[in-house]
């Protein structure tokens, strides 16, 4: 019975909102994106060393995330064979410092970073980072984020998911396709969302109106 009641209540959903009954089932398993680019999460330590002590990250816009926000501060990231200038920040600080790029970076820069979720940074190539008052050279922190969808715990259950899952994702549109090895984050603090890159986003032609859904 609690699995007709879970269809009933999306039926019914489904009519408050307008939807068509037959796309009811489909629409509650379709996934808003957010497309990021090259970005830093600075410790304090590091934030002090490059825009000086006691220094406070300015505050650009709010982001889809709970308390995560871009800044208007932009910091230069060199590696061994180049660097990239304005590099956004996003705030606020975390206990350590995260680059993350994209593939095509990885060529640019020198340096052989690989797909890691947010945190697991244990073995990940270093870079320099300069900044209006000094640089820093990070020994480890580089990466490139693995593809993943934020969500509450609540919603991860409604989806037939759980928090760590590796999940497929199926994306509309004329250049559509699938993609692999996208993880799942269930927890308290999250909006539901897709993050992928602009590298993934592009090759499949999307933008804010592409339909994600979750296929396993």
């Amino acid at each position: 019975m609690e699995g007709y009641e879970e269809i009933f209540k999306i039926l019914l959903e489904a009519v408050q909102k307008n939807i068509v009954p037959g796309e009811a089932v489909e629409c509650a398993n379709v996934i808003p994106i957010g497309i990021s680019n090259r970005h830093i999460h600075l410790s304090q330590t590091d934030l002090d060393t490059i825009f000086g002590s006691g220094y406070e990250l300015t505050k650009l816009k709010d982001l889809s995330q709970p308390g995560q926000y871009a800044c208007k501060e932009t910091v230069t990231i060199c590696g061994p064979k180049g660097a990239i200038e304005k590099v956004r920040i996003l705030g606020p600080v975390r206990s350590k410092t995260q680059v993350e790029v994209m593939s095509g970076d990885s060529f640019k820069l020198g340096v052989v970073s690989e797909p890691r979720l947010s945190g697991d940074l244990h073995g990940t190539p270093g870079i320099t980072l300069i900044g209006p008052k000094g640089s820093v050279q990070i020994k480890e922190g580089v990466i490139v984020a693995q593809r993943h969808i934020h969500m509450l715990p609540g919603e991860a259950k409604q989806l037939g998911v759980q928090d760590g899952q590796i999940v497929s994702i199926k994306i509309g549109g004329a250049r559509g396709g699938i993609y692999d090895n996208v993880a799942v984050r269930a927890n308290d603090a999250s909006a539901l969302e897709c993050h992928l890159d602009m590298e993934e986003a592009n090759a499949m032609n999307m933008n804010s109106l592409t339909k994600i859904t979750i296929v396993k």
